[in-house]
């Protein structure tokens, strides 16, 4: 599927989907608060990598020709004062003239060059969401921002875990290498079968976890921080750039 054809068709997860291409997360709020959340981006560059940030109202970004934020992402979610209050497949009707969209780097942009590294995606595989989980650590508060880390799991085989690293640490504007390996306990993780976002993942033999950066972080700053009004992807529900993931590269 080309990127036009995700954002116009897809309705879950866009893991594996338009291979090659770079995605992205979510987070438009209120001008009001826009300088506290790219605050919180500047500080806090490895869950959020920042790709575009719009004009007030924009519904457009360069990151895809004739791409509407509004329609385009399979799943939206929609906050206020830091409660979910509705997961609609097309936000138009939430959208606001105030509103600043930020893009932030996903992960799922890299996995293209873990397969093509050899490195196996378990979830994908098992047609699940990548699981997701609130961890212990502490973002850098920016503002009214303030918020947990959230990080991506995938299971890696032992012998591959070096060649994981190597391969996303090149991608740095899309969370770049992994903040941690092994013991889920170390991030303040309970049960990796319980994940606060995305679908638990079935390890095979030999597998170890290995823990990313993730771009919903800012939806767990949105739940801590508690802004009058955001609208975010759903976690896993990707906007899918035109953009090649090697222009990521370094």
């Amino acid at each position: 599927m080309t990127p036009e054809e995700v954002r116009r068709t897809a309705t879950g997860p866009t893991a594996g989907l338009a291979p090659g291409y770079a995605q992205a997360n979510l987070i438009a709020v209120p001008l009001d608060w826009a300088y506290d959340v790219l605050l919180f981006t500047q500080r806090n560059p490895k869950p959020c990598p920042v790709l575009d940030v719009t004009d007030p109202g924009a519904t457009t970004t360069v990151l895809a020709d004739h791409a509407d934020l509004r329609r385009d992402v399979p799943r939206y979610r929609v906050w206020e004062h830091g409660t979910l209050t509705a997961e609609p497949a097309d936000a138009t009707p939430f959208w606001r003239d105030d509103l600043v969209a930020f893009l932030i780097g996903c992960s799922f942009t890299f996995e293209s060059a873990l397969t093509r590294a050899g490195v196996p995606l378990r979830y994908v595989d098992q047609g699940r969401n990548v699981p997701m989980y609130v961890t212990n650590r502490p973002c850098r508060p920016a503002g009214r921002i303030r918020g947990p880390l959230v990080v991506s799991m995938r299971y890696i085989p032992a012998s591959l875990v070096d060649t994981a690293r190597a391969t996303t640490a090149r991608m740095p504007a899309v969370h770049g290498a992994p903040v941690h390996t092994g013991n889920p306990a170390d991030l303040g993780i309970r049960d990796l079968d319980t994940p606060d976002f995305g679908d638990p993942t079935t390890p095979e033999p030999g597998d170890v976890p290995v823990f990313w950066a993730c771009g919903v972080t800012p939806q767990a700053a949105v739940m801590a921080s508690k802004p009058p009004f955001a609208i975010t992807h759903a976690p896993g529900h990707m906007f899918v750039t035109d953009v090649r993931d090697d222009h990521y590269t370094i």
